[in-house]
């Protein structure tokens, strides 16, 4: 873009600019819905075997997605990094981040590999019903395999999203569904002439789409002409603590974050479990749907960490300062459109899941906040990318901490559990906690930037 932005062209500059952004992020939106279709074909195949299974394969996932999602969100340091280095045109410093980004991948692993492997004795402190936790902890063992394929996908996806290069996680998302479905076909009811797995079939099926999504996109990324320049794949002498310290320095907030962010929804569906089936049925039915809608506005905010960090790269504060509230008026706008949706048609979302009448009624009430919490969850993603794309994430970091534990659990439990409110009064808690992210990440960015 290059130079101030006069008022007379600010249309269609705000124009040119949610185009950009729209052709970056939307690519990343359906990667991030198709890989939520993983979880749920490998529900709904776990389902069919038996309630045991199913429930195997959710106390797993439930103790296994925040390791994941931890390890994830700190590799998504790479995407500012390279934007960066884009912007400024340092092709070389591109190849050794990515280079060192393998060290830290590997240094993520090894470690979440054996911690995997041992989390039964998480799950018999927990008190999780005695039955359930060996073929949990197959499902668990099983998975284990697959976590270093799994970050190395994601580190060379988030690289690749970086350098705004997002179709191809697209493609891989889309074709690891396919594939999903058949290897769980395969393993969990024992075809092929292998063994009927079950629910831990369903774990080997995840690590083998693991491997196939590291294979074919470390294979493009070798064989992407316009990376070649980066020389990526040059051969290294071993880590370098300059490059990995600045991936850990901006990745490791990040992650913790993202952390927080799970294991408040992962706190409140617990506590929906202490009231009733029917509350945390109604819970699980409004958090699926709102977690959906949430994809939307998510993968816009890896977009927009890329146009922010492109445009500090090239040293323009007021492109960075523009380009971030360009994305995070569209994360709200969009939630906006959202949130109207939720309001009109609440009935005709929870008959898709349910017909039981009392569990939709308390899923329409909550469907119902769900929507009233729509902006602010876009508001505050949306300037969290922003943030990132600053390679600001330890502030927004104890930001987070703040608005979702102290504000956000201790509202929900205060008003849901000790005041007697139910479920409305957990969600309560879920709206102040995005709304205080909202507005302190937005300042944040306002402030940083102007």
């Amino acid at each position: 873009m290059g130079g101030s932005i006069g008022m007379q062209h600010l249309h269609e500059e705000i124009k040119k600019e949610s185009r950009t952004l729209l052709a970056i992020g939307s690519p990343i939106i359906a990667t991030q819905l198709l890989r939520m279709g993983l979880n749920f074909t490998d529900t709904v195949m776990a389902g069919n075997l038996s309630a045991l299974d199913l429930a195997a394969v959710a106390i797993g996932n439930s103790i296994y997605v925040p390791i994941g999602i931890f390890c994830m969100a700190t590799l998504i340091a790479i995407n500012p990094v390279v934007s960066q280095f884009l912007g400024a045109r340092k092709f070389d410093e591109i190849g050794k981040s990515a280079r060192q980004m393998f060290w830290l991948v590997l240094m993520l692993a090894i470690p979440t590999f054996f911690l995997i492997r041992n989390l039964d004795i998480v799950m018999r402190l927990v008190g999780v019903t005695p039955e359930i936790i060996p073929i949990a902890d197959g499902y668990l063992k099983a998975i284990s395999w697959g976590m270093l394929p799994l970050l190395a996908y994601a580190g060379v996806r988030y690289f690749s999203e970086g350098l705004s290069v997002t179709k191809p996680a697209m493609y891989i998302a889309a074709a690891s569904l396919v594939l999903n479905v058949g290897a769980n076909y395969v393993l969990m009811y024992g075809k092929l002439g292998f063994p009927a797995l079950g629910a831990v079939g369903t774990g080997y099926a995840t690590t083998f789409i693991n491997f196939f999504g590291a294979v074919v996109f470390i294979g493009f990324t070798a064989s992407f002409e316009p990376f070649k320049r980066f020389n990526i794949f040059a051969r290294t002498k071993g880590p370098e603590w300059e490059y990995i310290g600045e991936l850990i320095r901006v990745g490791i907030p990040n992650g913790i974050s993202s952390a927080m962010e799970v294991l408040l929804f992962a706190a409140v569906s617990l506590l929906m479990g202490t009231l009733s089936v029917k509350a945390a049925a109604a819970h699980q039915i409004a958090i699926n749907v709102a977690a959906t809608m949430f994809m939307v506005p998510f993968g816009l905010s890896i977009g927009i960490s890329q146009r922010v960090g492109f445009s500090i790269g090239q040293g323009s504060m007021e492109n960075a300062r523009f380009r971030g509230y360009v994305g995070i008026v569209m994360c709200a706008g969009v939630m906006t459109l959202t949130a109207i949706l939720l309001f009109l048609v609440p009935d005709f979302i929870i008959s898709i899941y349910t017909d039981d009448p009392e569990v939709a009624t308390t899923a329409v009430s909550l469907i119902f906040m769900a929507a009233i919490f729509q902006i602010s969850d876009g508001l505050q993603v949306g300037a969290f990318g922003a943030l990132r794309g600053l390679k600001d994430t330890r502030l927004p970091m104890i930001v987070n901490f703040i608005s979702y534990w102290l504000v956000g659990f201790t509202t929900g439990y205060g008003l849901g559990i000790h005041l007697g409110y139910g479920p409305e009064g957990l969600w309560i808690g879920l709206i102040c906690g995005l709304t205080v992210a909202a507005v302190l990440h937005n300042i944040r960015f306002h402030r940083l930037t102007k």
